[in-house]
């Protein structure tokens, strides 16, 4: 997996500034949770770092799903839009998305 899959993720996000997507993966034999919104990407359950170079979800990270929730996310009460979307569902609303 390539860091340009992050980087479509967070312009799907800057297209779409109503969602919120929550990306679970697969880092290094642990799992996290990524939160993408508006171009940004952070992580839920680790340090983020501060250099917006430096890629949230990395090359060998594996996307496990990907919930999409409505803006603005909020822990307690998520609205979400879809749930557990595998990443070939994704892909498609990406590319729908022109990104």
């Amino acid at each position: 997996m390539s860091n340009f899959i992050g980087k479509r993720l967070e312009q799907y996000t800057v297209k779409r500034p109503q969602e919120v997507l929550l990306v679970t993966v697969e880092i290094d034999g642990e799992q996290d949770q990524i939160a993408i919104f508006k171009g940004f990407s952070s992580s839920l359950m680790r340090p983020t770092a501060f250099d917006p170079d430096i890629p949230v979800i990395p090359d060998t990270a594996k996307i496990i799903n990907i919930d999409r929730v409505a803006s603005p996310y909020t822990p307690e009460a998520p609205r979400y839009i879809e749930q557990a979307l595998p990443w070939s569902a994704m892909e498609v609303l990406l590319q729908k998305a022109g990104v």
